[in-house]
């Protein structure tokens, strides 16, 4: 296990560094100013995490909600600008909810998915989250039958956990290279879950997801989305999502067909009334990140950067089209400029302003009163974990 923990530290050291490589390769490039705008007092938020949202300028009568969480160093602008989910908003109305980590819960700014504390139902980030979502639903009067999460790694992990914590509030999820609900509950468990892979039964990750809640039905629709080349977060991972959602939703180990969509595998299951609840798409020779299609026609959005790779297929689109969010459009889609967005938001701070926005519609957001719980939470510190179980192992100094 002390070996297992030293290799997986070196690996996980080496994932930051590219991280870090990477993101510097890209800071040459101007700015993107944020979208989002910050909202405060939205419940006593145990996890101690930020909320940000979008509201596009035409919002659909009763919109839909889609909650998205970004990956370990990422911010919640800068996922929103790469993956392209505000964009998406504008053309079809929804609003757009980010959860966004602290470094004061986690130096990497990664959600605590292995964490029992973070992920039970009414605790710690999950607790955060739902009481983000809640708040939202009630700002923009929001249709309680179309909210939605989706996240990438870290994010997507913590998705699997928004879906079988709660799953009677969201109506579908997709998990971009995440792992299943309840694959780790420390550390050691979590590198082993990501470089290796933990195997269970079908029935076994299914009641770990019908123990987190007393729910018992209808269940979530899930989108599974991996790269076959990722070495941060094993491909096999997906597969074990799709045994725990299929399960979980009764049906069988096989898909119900099998295509090709945008040149990459895809496999759908459907229920007993032929409604399509579980998909999958296996990109050939992608590493760890979110796919991405850039370009300027109806179905490309984002902008490429440290995973968020551009391999000729939006993940963003192709699962709101899953979750049926892309209908009739509301508004076009404006491929704003930095320069654009800069003069948009000359003289105000959109990552500290909890002002509603114009929506179309005139409306008043119900603010929550209740008083924000500034948690004492101490800093985890992964390397200082695995440092320590080697010092007491006497393999280190």
């Amino acid at each position: 296990m002390i070996h297992q923990l030293a290799r997986s530290r070196t690996q996980w050291e080496g994932l930051m560094k590219a991280a870090g490589a990477a993101k510097s390769s890209f800071d040459g490039q101007p700015p993107a100013p944020s979208r989002l705008t910050e909202v405060s007092g939205f419940g006593s938020n145990p996890g101690n995490l930020r909320m940000l949202t979008y509201v596009p300028e035409i919002l659909a009568p009763s919109p839909a909600l889609v909650v998205v969480l970004h990956g370990c160093t990422q911010t919640a602008a800068g996922y929103d600008h790469g993956s392209g989910w505000s964009e998406l908003a504008d053309r079809y109305g929804f609003v757009v909810l980010y959860a966004e980590q602290q470094d004061a819960n986690n130096p990497k700014r990664c959600f605590n998915w292995f964490q029992l504390g973070d992920i039970q139902r009414d605790r710690g980030e999950a607790c955060s989250i739902r009481q983000m979502v809640e708040h939202a639903i009630r700002a923009h009067e929001v249709d309680r039958s179309r909210v939605f999460v989706t996240g990438l790694s870290a994010g997507g992990a913590m998705t699997s956990t928004m879906l079988a914590a709660y799953p009677e509030v969201f109506s579908g999820g997709a998990i971009i290279a995440g792992l299943p609900y309840h694959s780790a509950t420390s550390v050691a468990e979590a590198f082993e879950a990501m470089f290796q892979g933990k195997g269970r039964s079908a029935k076994e990750w299914g009641d770990l997801v019908r123990g987190a809640s007393s729910h018992e039905g209808p269940w979530p629709k899930v989108s599974v989305w991996h790269g076959s080349a990722d070495a941060t977060v094993k491909p096999m991972n997906a597969g074990e999502i799709l045994k725990q959602w299929t399960n979980v939703h009764g049906l069988r180990a096989n898909p119900s067909r099998s295509d090709t969509v945008d040149g990459y595998p895809h496999r759908v299951w459907t229920n007993a009334a032929g409604e399509e609840v579980i998909e999958e798409y296996v990109i050939t020779g992608m590493a760890h990140g979110t796919p991405l299609a850039v370009g300027d026609d109806e179905n490309s959005y984002g902008a490429a950067g440290p995973f968020l790779l551009d391999v000729g297929i939006s993940s963003s689109y192709r699962i709101a089209k899953f979750w049926g969010l892309t209908g009739r459009p509301v508004g076009a889609v404006k491929k704003r400029t930095a320069d654009e967005s800069a003069r948009k938001n000359e003289g105000a701070d959109p990552a500290h302003s909890d002002a509603p926005k114009a929506i179309g519609r005139k409306r008043t957001a119900r603010r929550s009163h209740e008083p924000r719980e500034k948690a004492a939470r101490s800093v985890f510190d992964v390397n200082a974990v695995i440092t320590k179980a080697l010092k007491a192992a006497g393999l280190m100094k």
